[in-house]
């Protein structure tokens, strides 16, 4: 396999793919999303797929990922960067190999947005566009924008695995080298628990691709409510904090 992002993923998995992986948090709605290994590795490949075999896309196409921290976005950008796409997502601090920066629009492949996002997302030229609810229980939109595709909906349809590229395909070797890199200045090693407040932490560096790529597990909160975070940190075993 070609030193990309899909082996990032697939070694954060290996060892026990069932395990918790991915938690989510979002203290303004009250929601909880626990995902394992396994049943993100599941999104990621609907989205690889949906890229692939739908879309017709691949190494050298583009993606503009206008999301916010979110496990349904963890999904969407390693779907992409298994599929082998430059991914341009919002909030990234630093462009690298695989990536772009997402400062100003311009012209991609493929959009995803939120329901919310879809004005922004007017100054993006792309041949296919897809809008996230980002509802709690993975919902689809109760209406669609016109000229977007509901994301939920149409990636169900697709496979639940995916084979990424061999020796040839996307080389990842810089971004996985700037993840590394993050990891140990944040402190991050193999076996963490680590809880990320993510509205200080919107790159997905921080959040996805660092942690990930140190073997470290994932607790992710959006508008966090301070109150609940001593309790939170003990409940889910958390031995790291990024706040």
């Amino acid at each position: 396999m070609a030193d990309n992002i899909a082996r990032v993923f697939a070694d954060a998995i290996a060892t026990d793919p069932n395990r918790p992986l991915l938690t989510w948090y979002d203290d303004a709605t009250g929601e909880r999303t626990e995902l394992s290994g396994a049943t993100l590795a599941n999104w990621v490949a609907k989205t690889a797929n949906l890229l692939v075999d739908e879309l017709v896309l691949g190494p050298g196409s583009t993606a503009a990922v206008l999301l916010p921290p979110h496990w349904q976005t963890a999904a969407v950008l390693l779907g992409c960067w298994s599929a082998g796409l430059t991914v341009r997502p919002a909030g990234l601090a630093v462009p690298s190999a695989g990536l772009a920066a997402a400062d100003r629009p311009g012209e991609v492949d493929v959009l995803f947005t939120t329901a919310d996002g879809v004005a922004e997302a007017a100054a993006w030229s792309a041949d296919d566009r897809y809008a996230l609810a980002l509802h709690p229980f993975a919902l689809p939109l109760r209406e669609v924008p016109e000229g977007f595709a509901d994301y939920v909906t149409e990636v169900r349809a697709h496979g639940d695995h995916f084979t990424a590229y061999p020796p040839g395909g996307p080389d990842h070797t810089a971004l996985r080298a700037l993840a590394t890199a993050r990891a140990a200045e944040l402190g991050i090693v193999a076996g963490d628990r680590l809880l990320v407040d993510v509205d200080r932490h919107p790159d997905p560096l921080d959040w996805l691709l660092a942690p990930l790529s140190a073997g470290a597990t994932l607790v992710l909160c959006a508008h966090p409510d301070p109150a609940r975070l001593a309790e939170r940190s003990t409940m889910e075993r958390v031995t790291r904090t990024l706040s």
